[in-house]
């Protein structure tokens, strides 16, 4: 399983560092904007602004749409409906499956439930 992640102020490097823990077979890769990826994963990303999705996150998901499985974003609660909205915007746009919105880096059931959504997504395609 290959997680793509787009961090600025470190909380979505460590929520991907949580879930590596929990599952340390999982590889974490920081996105580059004009990256081309060959293996299919899931990306989490950051809201910016006032529901805003990041330039950086813009481009890779333009560049890789048919190879991202799912899209998630950290957040800040505090934003009200703006929490997160980055991933609505790239799920609505780009038809990439919203898999959630995780508060800052997350707690612990962040993490479990992500690993187990991941998981799920995971088997449901094998069938």
């Amino acid at each position: 399983m290959i997680l793509y992640y787009d961090s600025l102020t470190g909380n979505t490097k460590r929520f991907v560092e949580k879930v590596q823990k929990q599952r340390p077979d999982w590889e974490i890769v920081k996105i580059k904007p004009k990256e081309t990826i060959e293996r299919p994963g899931h990306l989490i990303t950051f809201t910016i602004g006032l529901g805003n999705i990041p330039l950086t996150t813009t481009v890779f998901v333009k560049n890789n749409k048919d190879k991202i499985l799912s899209v998630s974003s950290t957040g800040n609660r505090n934003w009200g409906e703006n929490f997160g909205l980055a991933a609505d915007k790239i799920s609505k746009h780009y038809k990439i499956p919203l898999l959630m919105k995780i508060e800052m880096s997350g707690f612990q059931n962040d993490v479990e439930d992500f690993i187990r959504k991941v998981e799920d997504m995971n088997n449901s395609n094998i069938k």
